[in-house]
């Protein structure tokens, strides 16, 4: 082959291949050009699209706009107003700082750009067409700016045979301005598409553009969170597991405002969710996490959407700790003490007789309680609500063997006995088994296995943590590690195929969810074979020692598997099934 001349390549070819990394698509051009609106302290945004903005999209917003002289140099590549110096980029705190994204919209569409400083007697307009810039001339406008894209892609087929339908499109371009919109409820704005209004949002609380932007429904099955820890503060909206989707449709992150992807943040959120939520289900959140600009790096790619963190393991132990709590707020709304009491022990055979003498016999605090709640009659036919009935309220009895029947102050409550015991079983497990070392089994003839380079730096880096996992590893050759001991309770499992998993997870997280994970699994099979089951015949008294513990268990709202484990039924809701009142 005959040696090939090096040259520079054209403005326009260099526009076009950045393009290829920044603009995907029209909601790419969207999201780029409604961060530009964002960094020039805009109140307003609107939003126009054609065809799901294949044809055309045009931002208009109210932010304090563009010299005349500037103009130009706000359509050529690496110009920006957002950073002068490494030292900037490294605690970046606006949207956009490449200066990349409004020269390659440029490079692949017919761009026109008009804006008004507020001391300028009117605006100024610039077009862009086949990276040829025309001169400024004067526009109408009363403030800020006004980009408008038309025909993406129109200058490279190749790309545009890549788009897909206009309503396709259109949906991506409302998920890009969704996520804006979540992440600056202060912000008015307004979506229009083939010069219909689909969103007109005014200025509102967080708390409001969530349950705007993501339904009612969400709202209702989600609970706030506020918390704060160091440098490090997560707020936002996580939904209980009841709430569960079939894909990740409903998960958003933000970090310092930002919305972003991130595996950390990921993986942290699915280990918090772990055992309360069904693993073909998907959860729902919107979360943002704040810290400090230096603690994260934004430049890590030229779409913006990934970061990385400078202490990942810190990160991931806060998000997923400060949504398990979140989630372990019981239905009364408040957190159930940081360490319960065992109540109630299930009966080794069911029990033929319900007297009080019996009740007594089993727990005589809580036959007191029912006593003095009910009168004598432990089966109460009519009673007075009282203030100190607890949430849960007192057993009247159980249902088809399966579930428990209890009255509380506002009506009431059914319970799958089965699932809340596994739950409340569960969760004194894991307290019994503590935060300590887990006990670790000494293999008589060490495993030997090969091992990647990366493998084998992590065992080296991470000796202190996978010991305190269980493991003892150690190198017999640059490539390949010896397994001298394991967890106790994975004796039987597959050794080898898990200490690939936990180094990799040591790797990505610094700490591994592996042996976590599968140390609960075991516990949660413990549970569920070791709780009540259907169709067992228990006392009043039993019931409520239930009942009460379920008062003061983590997350006994939703047994292991996500499903709920009571239900409420108001005192208004029966009186409307019997017509009462109308």
């Amino acid at each position: 082959m005959p040696p090939v001349s090096i040259q520079l390549l054209p403005d326009l070819l260099i526009s076009q291949i950045a393009a290829g990394e920044v603009i995907e698509r029209p909601a790419s051009a969207l999201k780029e050009l409604l961060e530009n609106a964002l960094d020039a302290d805009s109140r307003s945004l609107r939003i126009e699209l054609e065809e799901g903005g294949i044809k055309s999209l045009r931002i208009s917003d109210d932010g304090c706009g563009i010299p005349a002289t500037e103009l130009a140099l706000a359509l050529t590549r690496h110009a920006t107003s957002k950073v002068t110096s490494l030292d900037e980029l490294e605690r970046v705190a606006s949207f956009g700082f490449r200066g990349e994204a409004l020269a390659s919209i440029a490079a692949v569409s017919r761009l026109t750009l008009s804006s008004r400083v507020q001391d300028d007697a009117h605006a100024w307009r610039i077009t862009a067409l086949e990276g040829q810039l025309h001169a400024p001339e004067p526009a109408a406008l009363s403030a800020g700016s006004v980009v408008e894209v038309r025909d993406l892609f129109f200058n490279t087929p190749a790309r545009r045979k890549f788009l897909r339908t206009p309503s396709t499109e259109y949906a991506h371009c409302e998920e890009a301005l969704r996520r804006i919109a979540l992440a600056r409820p202060d912000l008015a704005i307004e979506l229009r598409h083939n010069q219909r209004v689909i969103w007109k949002l005014p200025p509102q609380s967080q708390g409001e553009r969530i349950a705007a932007l993501l339904g009612c429904a969400f709202a209702e099955s989600s609970r706030a969170l506020d918390n704060t820890s160091a440098d490090l503060r997560l707020t936002g909206s996580v939904a209980l597991p009841a709430y569960h989707r079939a894909s990740r449709d409903a998960q958003y992150l933000f970090v310092n405002g930002r919305p972003v992807r991130d595996k950390l943040l990921s993986a942290a959120l699915r280990e918090a969710y772990r055992d309360v939520l069904h693993h073909e289900r998907h959860p729902a959140y919107v979360l943002f996490l704040e810290l400090p600009f230096t603690g994260v790096d934004v430049n890590v790619h030229p779409a913006k959407t990934e970061v990385r963190f400078r202490d990942s393991s810190a990160i991931f132990r806060f998000v997923k700790q400060s949504v398990e709590r979140a989630l372990a707020i019981q239905g009364t709304g408040h957190p159930p003490p940081e360490a319960g009491t065992t109540h109630w022990t299930p009966p080794q055979q069911p029990l033929a007789s319900s007297s009080p003498r019996a009740q007594q016999s089993f727990n005589l605090p809580q036959a007191r309680q029912e006593q003095a709640f009910y009168g004598t009659d432990p089966m109460p036919a009519a009673t007075t609500p009282s203030t100190d009935i607890p949430p849960l309220g007192f057993a009247l009895g159980q249902l088809a063997g399966r579930y428990i029947l209890a009255e509380n102050a506002q009506g009431l409550i059914l319970v799958d006995m089965h699932a809340a015991h596994e739950r409340v079983l569960y969760e004194q497990l894991k307290a019994r088994l503590g935060e300590g070392h887990l006990p670790s089994q000494p293999l008589i003839v060490p495993q030997v296995f090969a091992a990647t380079t990366l493998e084998m730096a992590t065992a080296a880096d991470h000796g202190a943590s996978l010991r305190t996992l269980g493991f003892e590893l150690s190198a017999v050759s640059p490539t390949h590690l010896a397994l001298r001991s394991l967890p106790a309770h994975l004796a039987q499992a597959d050794s080898e195929a898990i200490v690939h998993t936990v180094l990799r997870d040591l790797h990505a997280l610094s700490e591994s969810a592996t042996v976590a994970s599968l140390r609960h699994e075991q516990l949660a099979t413990l549970a569920c074979h070791t709780a009540v089951r259907a169709n067992q015949r228990l006392s009043l008294a039993e019931m409520n020692a239930l009942l009460r513990d379920m008062e003061s268990t983590l997350r006994a709202d939703q047994c292991n598997h996500g499903r709920p484990t009571w239900r409420a039924l108001s005192l208004a809701d029966i009186d409307r099934f019997f017509m009462r009142g109308q």
